[in-house]
């Protein structure tokens, strides 16, 4: 009795372990080099195993290629059925495809992540988990992660979010997610073959009498930076700064450096409202003493040049 409940056992951990597998196959899409298994459940001798071609197709053993490239194998049983009943091979076939290899088995990600490289893997993953086989993002990542699928190569925009929920709603300025059905959905799968890429986030920069001058990313939990948050990433005004005297020094739609003044002081204490940011603005802070107050700003671009080499 014991014997027979043991394999009883064993039979019901099979049967759930094959199935979990199936489900998590049927997530994956077919690419170039696959191999595929047809089965035809009413006329079990146009069973094949087939290599999938470069250009994403499968040769029927009775005749035709069908394309399945970038199809799930569920989506690729059911091409190859309307391919039968067109040709009037079968009338109502009952069709099922499985892979028995993948040709790729690897997620690359590369670009702005702290390990990039290919990465084994078995099943498809969210965008998360694949960007953390990486090591994560890297401080002046951008958050716009771009997904190039294997097989089709389409591309997918993705939008790595800071807060715990990632939500259309709370897109960054500038970040539009009715451009991109995928963009900033939490369930947005990678799959083996495909390939992430993450660029540099484009930058502000805190120059002059501060603590810790330098670059910084202008997103920062899933906002823009405003001058107030952008002075305490630099480490705040030190006591020899003129407050009353900063400088944000921005490119006009012409390309032309252009001068606002602004009084941080003020902002300090609420007297004047804080400023978002745009890519690229340099707000520059000049000591009290006259030291660098001449700067003109051509000076201060060329300053910003220098200073994107110390990125925080």
């Amino acid at each position: 009795m014991k014997l027979h409940r043991a394999y009883f056992s064993l039979v019901c951990l099979i049967l759930l372990l094959s199935g979990s597998y199936l489900r998590a196959q049927e997530s994956l899409l077919i690419g170039p080099g696959d191999m595929v298994h047809i089965l035809v459940m009413d006329a079990p001798e146009l069973e094949q195993h087939s290599r999938v071609t470069d250009s994403g197709e499968v040769p029927l053993m009775m005749g035709g290629d069908v394309k399945i490239g970038g199809l799930t194998p569920e989506q690729a049983a059911s091409a190859i059925g309307k391919y039968m009943v067109n040709q009037h091979y079968l009338v109502n076939p009952n069709i099922t495809v499985t892979v028995d290899q993948f040709a790729t088995q690897n997620i690359s990600v590369l670009g702005e992540v702290r390990v990039p490289g290919a990465y084994a893997v078995t099943t498809s993953k969210t965008v998360e988990e694949a960007l953390a086989l990486a090591g994560g993002l890297l401080p002046d990542a951008s958050r716009q992660v771009v997904i190039q699928r294997h097989g089709t190569g389409q591309m997918v925009t993705y939008y790595s979010s800071n807060s715990p929920l990632t939500t259309p709603d709370s897109a960054a300025p500038g970040v539009n997610p009715a451009n991109d059905a995928a963009l900033r959905t939490r369930d947005t799968v990678v799959n083996p073959g495909d390939i992430l890429r993450v660029s540099r986030a484009e930058l502000v920069f805190a120059l002059g009498d501060l603590g810790r001058p330098g670059g910084f990313p202008i997103v920062n939990n899933d906002t823009h930076l405003t001058v107030l948050q952008l002075v305490a990433l630099a480490g705040g005004a030190n006591h020899t700064a003129s407050l009353g005297n900063v400088r944000l020094v921005r490119k006009d739609p012409d390309g032309k450096l252009v001068e606002i003044k602004l009084s941080l002081g003020d902002m300090q204490k609420g007297k004047k409202p804080d400023q978002v940011l745009q890519a690229n603005d340099i707000l520059y802070v000049p000591f009290s003493f006259g030291k660098n107050a001449a700067l003109g700003v051509a000076q201060i671009g060329a300053a910003a040049t220098g200073a994107s080499a110390v990125i925080f």
